[in-house]
This record gives structure tokens, sequence and C-alpha cells, in this order.
């Protein structure tokens, strides 16, 4: 006798329910991530610019803060940028918490940090 091969529909909706929920986790993950990927960027470009080699901190923030505006991305501002020299580079590292709400009380918290140094 052949053994019948497949997924039973039970399997099936568990599989369907479980799918549903990480794509729903990660529609909710994927914006943050994307602010993230855009922050670096930002940074990168705001420590390389050789408009602001010469310039002080608050200058190199307030550029900063124009790019976010570009990009609309509000989860860091020039404020929260560590801003050194290393000779004559200027090397710019970040660390911010973001919170994600999921479902009712259960949030999902992702600690993000980056640096313009390669």
């Amino acid at each position: 006798m052949d053994r019948q091969r497949g997924i039973t529909l039970s399997g099936l909706l568990i599989t369907a329910i479980v799918l549903a929920i990480l794509g729903g986790v990660a529609l909710k993950i994927l914006p943050e991530v994307m602010d993230y990927f855009t922050i670096v960027k930002d940074v990168k470009a705001t420590a390389q610019d050789p408009a602001l080699r010469e310039s002080t901190p608050a200058d190199i923030r307030r550029a900063f803060d124009r790019r976010l505006q570009l990009e609309y991305v509000t989860g860091i501002s020039g404020s929260d940028l560590d801003i050194t020299r290393q000779g004559s580079e200027i090397v710019i590292t970040f660390a911010y918490t973001k919170k994600i709400p999921l479902f009712r009380n259960v949030s999902l918290v992702i600690d993000f940090e980056g640096s313009s140094a390669k």
C-alpha cells in the first residue's frame, strides 16, 4: 500500500499562522532597520564632507540634522552624536535604543549603534 505524502490541513493552518506572525513582526521591524542604515550612511557622509573638516562639533551636528530632515528619519538627532577627531579625520559614533510595540503589552527593544570609522 502506498502512503500519501503531503501536508495536512492543520499543518497548513499552523504554518500559515506562524508565517503571518513572522511577517507582521518583520513589517514592524523593517522601517527601523532601514532608518538605521540611512543614519549610518548620513553619519559617514557628514564625517567625510570636506566642507566640515575644520568645523566645530556644533556645526557638524547641524549638518547631520539637515541631512536627516531630507530623509525624514526620527530615531536620532545631531545631539545624540559623539564627535571626535583622529588626526585630520572626523569620527562620529552614535548609539540609540528603539522600542517597537508588537501587540498589546509585548514590545521588541533593539539597540542600534554605529560609527563613521571604516
